[in-house]
């Protein structure tokens, strides 16, 4: 075959496959499972977010971890996948995305949860392995993967200002319109790019100083602050508006966020078992579900 043919052959095979990965037109298929019960309690017991929607937002919160589930694979290395994990994974998702409606992850379509941190070969076995989440590029494209202990630890703890998945997530969001650079094109408009960088870059040099409580690996470029000033926004709202008003102001942008955001506080709640049950029979939660 002739070199220029054969090169020619090249470009036009890998700006296919760059179009196909990028400009998804076929959507994620549709679906028709019901929301549990005992998953709405793993809800309510782990995820804060979720507790402060109400009762129609959190029927749209549940339908989207459906449609999640529904068309992302979520695969255990050497750790076995569990109901819990599932939920958590899938409400790290749609956290970001909740209030746009028709989000869907196409560069996305399987979650590799391991059972510890990794190192940049993807292997647990390494004591140097300090990796709690990755959006893969190359031939990892279109996979996620997140530690097991990482993913619980983001949920347990709310107060931190750190979720690893939500993170990650955060990342995927800021690819989807082709590049990983810190500016969610598709969320920010164009006339908040300009004092976005500007804001990232003041920031990133307050962090360099010392002089901010932003996690320092913020510091490292402009994708990594979005996606850690994201973990901020979604666990510690009312403190980072009052510590940082005008990084709050244009998040709220970004995420399309209302005002009334700041007032509410990620509670979680346990479920007891003489409470009555959640699904709404009327029984105790003994005598319900908690035998599912």
């Amino acid at each position: 075959m002739d070199l220029s043919l054969f090169i020619v052959i090249v470009v036009i095979v890998t700006g296919f496959v760059i179009y196909k990965i990028f400009n998804n037109t076929t959507g994620w298929k549709s679906h028709t499972n019901s929301f549990l019960p005992k998953w709405r309690i793993i809800l309510i017991e782990k995820v804060g977010f979720y507790n402060n929607l109400s009762k129609e937002e959190k029927e749209w919160f549940e339908f989207k971890i459906l449609e999640f589930l529904a068309n992302v694979k979520i695969t255990g290395i050497e750790t076995e996948v569990e109901i819990q994990d599932r939920l958590l994974i899938a409400a790290s998702a749609v956290i970001p995305i909740f209030e746009f409606p028709d989000w869907q992850y196409l560069n996305l379509d399987e979650v590799l949860l391991y059972p510890a941190s990794f190192n940049s070969k993807f292997e647990t076995t390494d004591e140097k392995g300090t990796i709690l989440g990755m959006v893969g590029e190359g031939y990892m494209n279109g996979k996620m993967i997140l530690s097991k202990p990482s993913l619980h630890n983001g949920f347990r703890n709310e107060t931190d200002k750190k979720n690893t998945a939500i993170h990650e997530f955060v990342h995927l969001i800021d690819k989807a319109d082709g590049q990983v650079d810190g500016i969610p094109e598709l969320l920010l408009k164009k006339q908040y790019t300009l004092p976005w960088f500007d804001l990232i870059y003041k920031k990133i040099d307050e962090i360099l100083k010392n002089k901010s409580d932003i996690n320092p690996y913020g510091a490292t470029n402009e994708a990594e602050f979005f996606a850690v000033i994201s973990e901020y926004f979604f666990e510690r709202p009312a403190l980072l508006q009052k510590k940082h008003p005008e990084v709050y102001k244009l998040l709220e942008q970004i995420f399309n966020k209302k005002t009334s955001f700041t007032e509410k506080k990620n509670t979680k709640r346990k479920v007891g078992r003489n409470d009555p049950c959640l699904c709404g029979s009327g029984e105790k939660f003994k005598n319900c579900c908690e035998k599912l």
